[in-house]
């Protein structure tokens, strides 16, 4: 076997033989996103759903670390309105919150200009990411066919790329790898398989877009059913659920400049 590098990671895993890369969680996305140009954070349920909802409202998103007691004044700093998480947001009657339901009930009058929204998978990862010199992307069902092409026009000219499922948490703030995010993460790449050649993708990233076209013809269902979409369902979310299905209705491709994600269609 290889030995480790100076960060821990065998070199192996870095999949640097590969120009689309594969890894999950934010020790995955430092191993895989080292040295690429773009990296695509995928985060189902619910960080990124929330993240396309926000941009189709003309919201502008600042991802930051989760229950970071420094948010509020982050968000104050940067005249932005804090969102909390679902729960929360239950509790104490607020507006916005993580689940994407909570921005789609807004409507197209709502004001809101900048949100900053934690989370602790999908937005920690790219909050994480966004000083390692490549391009991160956000992708959900939701907008992977526009992501998968914006993505293809990099390829083309010869950029490397990572994508990351984020992933969820066991209670020990272990990874629990999700096949929502793994479905996610398939469908951006199936989409971006039907217009670039797929013979430099690393296995793991091929195994994603196969996982994925194995559910496409009922992915609402499979997402509902599978344990993450059925823990929401449970707890009365089951409308976060059903908007993070809706496969393919966003054209926006979510790209973090500095500390805010914008539409690259828009620039």
């Amino acid at each position: 076997m290889s030995a480790t590098d100076s960060s821990g990671i065998d070199p192996a895993h870095r999949q640097t033989a590969s120009a689309v890369r594969l890894e999950w969680g934010p020790t995955g996305a430092g191993a895989v996103a080292a040295g690429c140009d773009v990296a695509v954070v995928v985060d189902v349920l619910s960080f990124t759903t929330t993240l396309t909802v926000a941009l189709d409202l003309g919201i502008t998103v600042l991802p930051y670390a989760w229950k970071d007691s420094r948010a509020e004044a982050y968000a104050a700093e940067r005249d932005a309105v804090l969102a909390v998480g679902r729960l929360e947001a239950r509790q104490w009657r607020a507006g916005v919150s993580l689940s994407p339901a909570s921005l789609a009930a807004l409507g197209p009058d709502h004001g809101i200009e900048r949100i900053v929204l934690p989370s602790p998978n999908g937005s920690a990862i790219s909050f994480a990411l966004r000083d390692s010199g490549c391009t991160v992307v956000g992708a959900s069902l939701r907008n992977a066919l526009a992501v998968g092409a914006w993505v293809a026009s990099q390829v083309e000219s010869g950029a490397l790329v990572a994508v990351v499922p984020a992933g969820e948490r066991w209670s020990d703030g272990s990874l629990r790898p999700s096949v929502e995010d793994l479905w996610g993460a398939g469908a951006v790449l199936s989409s971006l398989g039907r217009l670039v050649d797929m013979s430099s993708w690393s296995p793991e990233a091929r195994a994603a877009a196969t996982a994925y076209d194995a559910v496409r013809a009922t992915i609402k269902d499979e997402l509902i059913a599978c344990a993450s979409g059925a823990e929401l369902v449970d707890k009365g979310f089951a409308s976060d659920v059903w908007i993070a299905a809706e496969t393919g209705v966003s054209e926006v491709v979510p790209v973090l400049t500095d500390d805010a994600f914008g539409d690259a269609t828009r620039e």
